[in-house]
């Protein structure tokens, strides 16, 4: 049921086949499990950051000696009277136990989790004051221990317990860093952490006593994905069945992140309806994971991508503790497709220029009292475009009012070639109506032109897919929304949310455009609804015309 299943064209398959051989000749799979970096090339430099990142192979044994020690703490926290439980965090620290909760729920008795990884001020205050501050607990998840959103979000959660719990309020709080900890939320929320852990050791051990890669699921996907990427199906199209839909995410910070580099790289695309192979173009590979007994109508689909020469990898899992097996299958098929590319997957190069670019601004805005305001190319009733000097040449000709910043947005995705994606970032809080808005935009572009579609919500895909948009092949195309939703101040620091927020938006963007990636930043100030609405119409009238 779980073994993964190529359906490719003959000249993929054949190339699929031989790269399997070649993995095997390289005795890969006992090298990877003996964590021999030396798979990721010969760059001393290279070698080092991969004999540090490979911790993640032994994880299901080193973790297996915490659960009784994540139990005893899930209790004692329980009976301190908390029901609810918020991670703070940005990318890997907080997109798992994300999924954890979705996935799996929350056990009676236990801990109900959220996620805030947005600076959003509204994001910031519905979800930190969204509870009883003497019943909230609060996980500060980082690696590095300097994360400025992390960093922030913590100084609101702190001041909202201190005024309700006065010195008592440091009890509310737990950090989460290496090494030891990262099923503390699994822990909290009563996840089956032996049923998780099973899973993913049976995952890991499925090769034992047969060194083929033919055999071993994980190498046979990340050979498919890499050797699709090299033939230009790099649009790696996940379509996951419940209740496994939220492992979209991760899977797409894993990819992204990990091969986005060195102007190659996988492009995930997640929450996207299967559509008919019109609406598919010929950079397309299609991963479906399904729960169960797969649905009739996936099939069908499924089968007819197949049959329009689609590359479709597939496998089915028996139930949502299921997950350990997911993470385990997929941090090695990333592994592999990294070796695959002649990349390696375990460093991230340019996460750290948008984060530059950001203090650079918040820099300039504790000298100067504001942040620069880019000169726009079109603006009404409050709602500005902005472009680099070449895209608004490109576009003009294409734009239908160019007194109409709408209009520019909607022209935006003419840019594309075939071959690209067209990424929707997203700078403001997330709700299920702006997604289902967002979501709408992408429909659109997908019908009208076969493109592959993105959407991430600033500053979380920074540390997810923003590695891919600027160190990753040079076919994404970028319309950035940024607004002015509120403020939020920050306890000690003389900027708020807000302003946070806009530099971290200012700052992609002008990273962005250094790279000489095609962007353009719609501006929508305080009128979110209504301009978001008015962009969805005019999106729709350029697809019609």
């Amino acid at each position: 049921m779980s073994g993964v299943e190529l359906r490719l064209p003959g000249a993929l398959e054949r190339a699929v086949r031989v790269r399997l051989a070649r993995l095997d000749a390289e005795g890969f799979e006992g090298r990877l499990d003996r964590r021999d970096p030396t798979l990721w090339g010969r760059d001393p430099a290279r070698q080092k950051v991969a004999a540090n990142r490979l911790g993640w192979l032994v994880a299901p044994v080193t973790m297996r000696a915490q659960t009784e020690a994540l139990r005893a703490f899930a209790s004692e926290i329980r009976g301190e009277g908390f029901t609810r439980a918020v991670l703070l965090g940005m990318g890997g620290s907080s997109l798992a136990p994300e999924v954890l909760r979705r996935s799996l729920g929350v056990a009676p008795g236990f801990l109900d989790l959220e996620v805030l990884d947005n600076t959003s001020p509204a994001a910031v205050q519905a979800i930190v004051e969204g509870g009883d501050p003497a019943r909230t607990l609060f996980l500060v998840s980082s690696k590095s221990g300097a994360t400025i959103e992390v960093s922030c979000f913590e100084k609101v959660a702190f001041a909202w317990v201190a005024a309700a719990r006065g010195e008592q309020a440091g009890r509310a709080f737990v950090a989460i860093t290496d090494p030891a900890t990262p099923l503390v939320p699994a822990a909290l929320i009563g996840a089956d952490l032996d049923a998780v852990l099973d899973a993913a050791s049976r995952e890991s051990a499925m090769s034992e006593g047969d060194a083929s890669a033919e055999r071993n699921d994980a190498l046979r996907l990340g050979a498919a994905l890499g050797e699709l990427a090299l033939a230009g199906r790099d649009k790696v199209t996940l379509h996951l069945g419940a209740p496994l839909e939220a492992l979209g995410s991760w899977i797409e910070q894993l990819l992204a992140e990990s091969t986005g580099k060195e102007g190659k790289g996988l492009v995930p695309i997640v929450d996207e309806p299967l559509g008919p192979p019109s609406a598919y173009g010929a950079d397309r590979v299609i991963v479906s994971v399904t729960v169960g007994v797969p649905v009739t109508e996936v099939s069908r689909r499924l089968q007819a991508l197949e049959d329009a020469g689609h590359p479709v990898l597939s496998w089915s899992r028996a139930d949502a503790n299921a997950l350990g097996a997911e993470f385990m299958r997929w941090e090695k098929a990333t592994a592999v497709a990294g070796a695959v590319l002649d990349i390696d997957p375990f460093d991230e190069p340019n996460v750290s220029e948008a984060k530059q670019a950001t203090q650079a601004l918040l820099d300039r805005f504790l000298a100067a009292g504001e942040l620069p305001r880019p000169a726009p190319i079109a603006a009404a009733r409050g709602v500005e475009v902005v472009a680099p000097a070449a895209i608004a040449e490109t576009l003009r000709p294409h734009v239908s009012d160019a007194s109409d910043p709408f209009a520019w947005a909607a022209a935006t995705a003419g840019l594309a070639r075939p071959g690209d994606y067209f990424a929707l970032l997203a700078y403001l809080h997330e709700t299920p109506e702006r997604r289902t808005r967002l979501e709408r935009l992408r429909e659109l572009v997908r019908g009208h032109s076969g493109l592959a579609t993105t959407l991430g919500f600033g500053p979380r895909f920074q540390h997810s897919t923003g590695q891919l948009h600027k160190g990753g092949p040079n076919r994404g195309v970028f319309l950035q929304i940024v607004t002015s939703e509120g403020d939020r101040p920050i306890p000690g620091e003389r900027y708020g949310f807000r302003t946070l927020q806009r530099a971290q938006a200012l700052g992609d963007y002008q990273v962005l455009e250094r790279r000489g990636r095609r962007v353009v930043r719609l501006d929508l100030g305080e009128a979110i609804e209504p301009g978001l609405d008015a962009l969805a119409e005019t999106f729709a009238a350029a697809t019609r015309a």
